[in-house]
């Protein structure tokens, strides 16, 4: 049998005042893979719970544009091969579900206006996000999971940059850079967007020939220390971790421990 596992994170640059946010999202994902839940449902509720808390960098946390606005990413993907993201969309406080609604859709990347239309069309929750006055340009939240069945799963959302101009886009929701997935591993990123998506992150992660930790390190290894990153994976073969080169509060959950 296949042993369900977790992992999540609070974004780079973050220290350990977060790390109970953290844990707790881990904890959420955890109960719904013991107790029988896709690895799918398991990362929505662990992104959920953070895009929640508003000391982190999504959802409720969203940092403030230069214009004062709030405008939010999220990513989504399966190891089945689904995908689906949203970029630059406004008053949705958790945008990871509207993300996880394009999975199976035919057109799966929505942005700015037309992404909350179609969410409204859903009958998602459309509120103002009041968003953080904190500074950020580093972070995100994610989490990676493998259920009992083997399925895996990825989800990250993002606040964005403290300052940056409207419809900015990090590395979070995109697909080769910020988050992936196949059938051998989940991986999502964070830290400098721009930098990250420079290197498709990721992607190149993924296809490393070595295991998770040494698969990670080179990933970590494409930048320079005063560029802070951080990532998150998680294999087929059962292995999970998470490694950055700054500050980044993570959390495993898994049947050994």
């Amino acid at each position: 049998m296949i042993q369900p596992m977790i992992v999540c994170h609070g974004g780079a640059g973050h220290g350990a005042e977060d790390q109970p946010g953290v844990d707790t999202a881990a904890d959420a994902g955890w109960a719904i893979l013991i107790g029988g839940g896709s690895a799918l449902e398991a990362v929505l509720a662990c992104v959920e719970l953070m895009e929640n808390d508003p000391a982190l960098n999504a959802g409720t946390g969203g940092r403030k544009r230069d214009d004062g606005s709030v405008q939010l990413d999220a990513g989504v993907a399966t190891s089945d091969g689904r995908l689906g993201a949203v970029m630059c969309i406004e008053n949705t406080p958790n945008p990871v579900y509207v993300a996880a609604a394009l999975l199976d859709e035919e057109v799966n990347i929505l942005v700015g206006d037309g992404a909350r239309k179609w969410a409204d069309k859903q009958k998602f929750p459309n509120a103002v996000v009041e968003g953080s006055e904190r500074p950020s340009s580093t972070d995100t939240v994610g989490a990676v999971a493998i259920d009992s069945t083997g399925l895996m799963a990825v989800a990250s959302s993002t606040g964005g940059c403290t300052g940056r101009p409207r419809g900015r886009v990090g590395d979070t929701p995109l697909w080769g850079p910020g988050f992936w997935a196949d059938e051998y591993m989940v991986v999502a990123a964070t830290g400098i967007g721009e930098e990250i998506t420079r290197k498709m992150l990721c992607h190149r992660v993924a296809i490393f020939d070595g295991n998770l930790q040494e698969s990670l390190e080179h990933g970590i290894s494409m930048f320079e220390p005063s560029i802070e990153v951080g990532l998150i994976g998680l294999t087929a073969r059962g292995e999970g971790m998470g490694l950055a080169n700054t500050g980044m509060p993570w959390a495993i959950r898994k049947a050994t421990q």
